[in-house]
């Protein structure tokens, strides 16, 4: 049984008449009686009682009626439905971010755009780690979400959002307050202040320090940057952290840089590299058209 066989049966109900229905739905009457007769044959029944002049229903043609209507009507439902979803009238957005994000970009100010713009739109908004979000991108249980990522899984697709360079954050009086420039040599003989794992950078540094076949001591493992920066401010430890949030707190930290180069915190928009779903697209559009909501 197809839509199409009922639209035809309901028109030629209302029509009682197969070439006048057939009229109306711009098709040929052969085409319209063999759907009707193709239905009957799957149904068993007989669903008109035919004459010269016209048709009507049976009683198991009336009992198909009513069903048939309320089948269609659905049927119009839920490409109304599809269609809002498509053109970001209606329909779920659901959104991860990693801590610290703000630092980087205003999301709030991104998502009040974007709610502005699709107000019938309702967004979601979680934090949590980077693999952890990116476990949610995958399942479908998020459509888009702000991580740091270097190099992207072939399944995820992602957009870079910003780009910082790492630098050194200690105390002003620190022994390395004064220093423009440090090492990561220098830098390990110093305790660290630093974010659990699968939180803010810490994946970036632990493999920074890796690749350069470094040790290094972590007093301190926290899980949100504003208790990171206070436990440095108090001289308890150092830290790496994005130029950006460094820049934030120079009249009460000192800032030095690292002489490795690709010590870079990269910030993407990921999504799933085979989803088609048009409301993230549409999120997409706000970050790429707005670049005040993009703090570099």
């Amino acid at each position: 049984m197809e839509l199409r066989q009922l639209q035809y049966f309901v028109a030629a109900a209302k029509a009682e008449h197969f070439t006048k229905a057939a009229q109306r739905l711009n098709i040929v009457q052969s085409a319209l009686s063999s759907s009707v007769r193709a239905l009957e044959q799957e149904l068993n029944a007989q669903l008109f009682v035919r004459t010269t002049r016209k048709v009507r229903l049976t009683a198991a043609g009336r009992a198909l009626l009513e069903k048939a209507e309320i089948v269609l009507e659905a049927a119009k439902d839920a490409r109304e439905a599809v269609s809002a979803v498509a053109q970001a009238k209606s329909g779920k957005l659901n959104l991860g971010t990693v801590q610290g994000l703000p630092a980087f970009v205003d999301l709030p100010f991104l998502l009040a755009r974007f709610h502005k713009r699709h107000p019938h739109i309702d967004v979601r908004l979680i934090q949590g780690g980077a693999a952890h979000l990116l476990e949610k991108v995958r399942n479908g249980k998020l459509d888009l979400a702000f991580l740091p990522m270097f190099d992207p899984p072939s399944d995820i697709a992602t957009i870079t959002i910003a780009c910082e360079e790492l630098v050194v954050v200690c105390n002003k009086a620190h022994s390395l307050a004064s220093s423009q420039v440090v090492s990561l040599d220098e830098i390990a003989a110093h305790a660290f202040v630093e974010f659990e794992q699968d939180l803010g950078t810490r994946k970036i540094i632990d493999d920074l320090f890796l690749t350069a076949n470094i040790d290094r001591k972590i007093a301190f493992e926290v899980s949100d940057l504003g208790t990171l920066m206070e436990l440095v401010g108090h001289g308890l430890g150092i830290a790496l952290v994005p130029e950006s949030v460094a820049r934030s707190r120079a009249q009460i930290l000192s800032v030095c840089r690292l002489k490795e180069a690709d010590a870079c915190w990269e910030v993407v928009l990921a999504s799933s590299a085979t989803s088609g779903d048009a409301l993230p697209r549409r999120f997409e559009e706000i970050i790429g058209s707005d670049a005040a909501g993009i703090e570099v």
